[in-house]
């Protein structure tokens, strides 16, 4: 199932799930800011509706992080490698 419109980022940046207590998060923006990689973050649990979108992307589950890239195909927990191969194909 596609991401909704509306959390689907601009090329060359991706959308990020998150909550603010994932230690996976943490690294995975750490090292995308380390990397130059541009990203937005949405807390799962302080924006309404998104939880759902989470769920709808990983078989019902709220799996953080959860991101969406600009052809609007999600990845659960990648690497910052995979988040580099996606961006860059």
């Amino acid at each position: 199932m596609p991401a909704p419109t509306e959390y689907v980022p601009a090329a060359g940046t991706i959308t990020m799930f998150s909550t603010g207590w994932c230690g996976y998060c943490a690294r995975l923006k750490q090292q995308l800011t380390k990397d130059g990689i541009d990203f937005t973050e949405v807390n799962i649990e302080e924006v309404p509706g998104t939880a759902e979108i989470v769920e709808s992307v990983n078989g019902g589950n709220q799996t953080v992080p959860t991101v969406i890239f600009p052809d609007g195909s999600s990845a659960t927990n990648p690497s910052l490698a995979d988040v580099k191969a996606k961006l860059a194909a």
